[in-house]
């Protein structure tokens, strides 16, 4: 039971910071966004943030890999391990939403009217195909919540199945590529905004390489094949 209330709560907190995020990089509503406040010295500013991202992307990689995993849970409840890695990253995006400097620069490109609109729509797009892609694998298993109440209604955890459901017959990180369009179609596209959609973009690049090394060693030759079938963030798909 504290489990499964540990993983309600890590969720709702993710939740949260999550819809924080869309409103951080899209420079509305909330009071503190990519671009708000005074900009300070450059280099300080370009420091802090390359910093802020290096957290979130050591914390992921390191804690998204199968030899930690194996390591952690000698001490984290196989039931909690996700919840407690999903309760990390969101800890690190809201330490970076809350300390991210804005950075004085002239404005890569700036867009009025309808190739505004146009711009939003792909932002919104892409957040939706983003979240939308954890509900295709398994969303609640993603964040936790299935395996503590797995635990807590029948005491055992079933091993994860290899599947492909629709856009993943096309595409193999379509939550990636949701993420990415979202990070570059802004219609301000500041000095801020590009370090940190780079360096999004370059850890989402990085991270796959790893994610895929681990799946490999995970589903073997089932995987092989669906990696040579499959586009990686370019929807395609090989005949036969």
């Amino acid at each position: 039971m504290l489990a499964l209330i540990y993983a309600v709560g890590v969720y709702v907190l993710f939740t949260g910071t999550f819809l924080y995020l869309i409103a951080f990089t899209g420079n509305f509503i909330v009071p503190k966004t990519i671009d708000s406040g005074v900009p300070g010295p450059a280099g300080r500013a370009i420091a802090v943030n390359l910093v802020l991202l290096g957290v979130f992307a050591l914390q992921h990689s390191i804690m998204a890999r199968r030899s930690f995993k194996r390591w952690w849970t000698q001490f984290v409840p196989p039931s909690v391990e996700r919840s407690t890695y999903v309760l990390a990253a969101t800890l690190a995006l809201a330490l970076l939403a809350w300390q991210w400097e804005p950075i004085p620069g002239p404005v890569l490109w700036h867009v009025e009217g309808d190739a505004a609109m146009a711009m939003w729509t792909v932002f919104g797009f892409g957040w939706g195909l983003a979240l939308t892609s954890t509900f295709l694998i398994d969303h609640f298993e993603l964040f936790g919540l299935r395996q503590a109440a797995t635990r807590f209604m029948t005491g055992a955890l079933s091993d994860p199945q290899f599947r492909t459901p629709f856009l993943y017959r096309y595409m193999r990180h379509p939550l990636y590529f949701g993420l990415v369009l979202a990070f570059w179609s802004v219609p301000t596209m500041s000095a801020g905004h590009l370090l940190f959609s780079m360096g999004a973009t370059g850890y989402i690049l990085v991270g796959i390489w790893f994610e895929e090394r681990d799946l490999i060693h995970q589903f073997g030759d089932a995987y092989r094949r669906y990696r040579e079938q499959v586009g990686m963030l370019v929807p395609w798909r090989k005949p036969g």
